[in-house]
Order: C-alpha cells, then structure tokens, then sequence
C-alpha cells in the first residue's frame, strides 16, 4: 500500500487503525464493516449494569428540577440589580445556564421513552409524558419515530432522519473514475465539487444559528432532516412514514400534553405578561433546542462516519456508527452523559442512561477501531461536519458524506 499522506491532526486522532495513520480515502477504501453480533457486544458488558432502578432514576429528575428552581429563583433579583449594565449580561448567563440545565430532564424524559427510566412501563409514561410536555416534545409521537432512528441507525433507508442526501438528489455531476491506485489524485478528486457548496464563515455561521435555533421545532412540524414524504409530514397527526393510523391514540395523548403546557403559559402570560414569560422560559427553550440540534447532528454527522446500503446494513454497525464526544465534565453531567456515551445508547438502550458511560469502558474496549470518538472542540467540529458533510455518493454499499 502506499505510504500514507499527511492529514490534519483533528482527522488522526479519530480514526482508530492498527499501524500508521491513513488519509480519509485510504480510511474509506479500507473500511471494513464489523462482523460482532449484538449477542458477542451485549456479552462484553457486564450483565449488572443493565439493571434499572427507578428510585435512581427519579432522584436524577428531583435534582434536575431541583437544579432549575435553584436557576429560576436566582433570575428573580436581576431586575433589582442597579443598573442595566449588571442586568443584561446578568440575563445572558441565566438564559445560558437556564437552557443547558434544563437539556436534563429532556434527556430523561428521552430515556423514559426508551424503557430506561424503569421496569414499569407506566411510571415511564408519566414522567417522560410530563416532562416532555414541559417541554413542548409531543412525548408518545416522538418516541415513536425516535425508536424507528434507533432500529434503522446508519441505513440509507430504513432511517427516518440524518440521511446524507445523494449526489445526483443535489443535482450533481456523475462522479468521474479516477485511477484507484493513485491515491493522490483520489483525495484531491474527493472534494472537487466543493465550490458549490463555497459559502462564506459568515453564511455557515448564520445558517447554524437558525439551525440550532429552530432546527428541532421545524423537525417535529415538518419533518426537517427527516425521511422525504409526498406530503407534509409532522409529529402531531397521523401521517406516514412516521404514523400509522393505529397509533392515533399515542398522537392525541402527546397533542394533549402540548396543549396543556400552551395553557399554561398562556395562563401565566396574563398573570405575569408575555414578556416575563418569555425572558424566564422562552428564551431558555430556545437554549434547549439549540442543544438538542447540536448534540444530536455531531452524535450522527462526520465525515468518518459511514452509512450503509440495505445489503450490508445490519443493526449493530448502524448503531456502531455514532459518534461519541464529550461537552465538558460539567455539560457531560448535566445531559447524562448523552454525549460521551452515545455508542453504547444506541447499542443497548433501554440500558440506564447513569451506568453507560461505565459501559461505554467494556464497549471500547470490545468495538477497538469501531469504537467512534471525537475529541475535536464542539464548536469547532459543528462547523466542520457542516461544511464537509453535504452528500454521499450514489453507489457503493459503504458511503461516506462528501463535499
């Protein structure tokens, strides 16, 4: 083979392969999918930490509540602060600390949708159901197309969201064949349509910005990033590919949950005035949604990680294709760990979100160069991925994003 060329330091450190580190090409060409069974991986871990304790689990929620009530009542002095220069930055950190704690119990509620809350299916719907609904997540229709992402990870297909659009559904030009040898010129070819995609930072950052913003409420109403439909599709009536006409009863017990939380802050609105309610909860949502779109699209988006056509799909090397990173030991605390444990999620979930990290040790060390981790800064990574991660070619079982 041919000796390795030079490659950026944020690529080497995320490709685990015996002997030298290899270009992107090479890694790709190379790439082999895994021949581990769910049963050989599941095997590795330690059978104890599968066990669900629903006591543990619902101390996580009383401290994540607890937490945000601690958060909530700091913000009631701002406005007695003496100046206006103490209370804007005074409310740009509440609204930051508010919308990053308050992640918590939408990951638990997550859980609660997974089984891995508790044994008891009941106690998972009251709390993921009330806790999602505070949140505006339609809990019951979530958890339903969610639980279809877990089951088709990785697929071309069988997924319903995160799947790289092809090049010739962007209207590209065929991929011309290049001499497979030279591996050069292959890494050179890799990128030649990316002046099509050349915006500027200053275009990439706004786009994020919305993005993160209001990438996830434009999920649920129509379906962004998801699975492309003839029709609108939503999370709120029963439409396929999402729904069935079976689980009408599922959509009108989430639709009842938002419906409720509207009333609620349309009561305390009137009580308190819109602006009130939206200083001390709106904003924070919003922060909340801005960290679901970006722990969710780096967990599923890199240009390491790979896809597969129906013939070679299988569940476990869907599932081994997340990416774990870590947000900082405080975030990584506050979200559960849902970031730097993310691999093993998907691999077991209905496994107790507080022994996964512990899990993800045996996991490792069982996957070996499967095993996905990115150490690359987040903000830097979020800019990359989505810049380098546009399209994945039209053939081969095994595709990589492209750009």
């Amino acid at each position: 083979m041919a000796p390795p060329n030079v490659i950026e330091e944020s690529i080497r450190h995320r490709i685990v392969l015996q002997g030298e580190p290899q270009t992107k090409s090479n890694y790709e060409q190379g790439y082999m999918p895994m021949d581990f069974t769910i049963k050989e991986i599941r095997d590795a871990i330690p059978a104890h930490l599968f066990v669900r304790d629903t006591t543990k689990s619902i101390m996580h929620v009383a401290k994540d509540l607890i937490t945000i009530a601690a958060v909530f009542y700091c913000a009631t002095f701002i406005e007695t602060l003496p100046s206006l220069a103490l209370r804007i930055p005074a409310w740009i950190a509440y609204w930051i600390i508010q919308g990053t704690v308050m992640v918590g119990p939408w990951i638990l509620a997550h859980e609660c949708g997974h089984g891995a809350f508790s044994d008891n299916k009941t106690v998972n719907t009251i709390f993921g159901w009330t806790l999602h609904s505070a949140l505006l997540v339609p809990y019951q229709a979530w958890q339903m197309s969610h639980s279809k992402h877990h089951k088709g990870t990785g697929s071309m297909t069988k997924d319903v969201v995160f799947i790289p659009a092809t090049r010739s559904y962007l209207g590209l030009p065929p991929l011309e064949k290049k001499n497979q040898d030279d591996l050069s010129e292959l890494d050179h070819h890799h990128d030649h349509e990316e002046s099509i995609f050349a915006e500027t930072p200053l275009y990439t950052l706004i786009v994020l910005v919305l993005i993160l913003t209001f990438g996830w409420p434009l999920y649920l109403i129509k379906n962004m990033s998801g699975q492309e439909a003839p029709h609108w599709v939503n999370h709120f009536q029963t439409i396929a590919p999402l729904f069935e006409p079976h689980q009408a009863k599922n959509i009108f017990y989430s639709n009842c949950g938002i419906v409720a939380m509207v009333s609620i802050l349309t009561y305390l609105s009137i009580v308190f005035s819109p602006l009130t309610v939206f200083m001390y909860y709106g904003i924070p949502y919003l922060g909340v949604n801005a960290w679901i779109v970006c722990i969710t699209y780096l967990q599923h988006t890199d240009p390491m990680v790979p896809h597969f056509r129906d013939n070679v799909w299988n569940f476990q090397r869907g599932a081994a294709c997340t990416v774990d990173r870590s947000f900082g030991k405080i975030v990584d605390h506050l979200h559960h760990h849902i970031g730097d444990s993310h691999q093993c999620h998907h691999m077991f979930s209905q496994m107790p979100f507080y022994n996964a990290v512990e899990a993800t040790k045996h996991l490792k060390a069982k996957l070996g160069k499967y095993y996905l981790q990115d150490d690359t800064p987040i903000a830097k990574a979020l800019y990359r991925n989505w810049r380098q991660c546009k399209f994945v070619e039209d053939e081969g079982e095994v595709v990589f994003y492209k750009h």
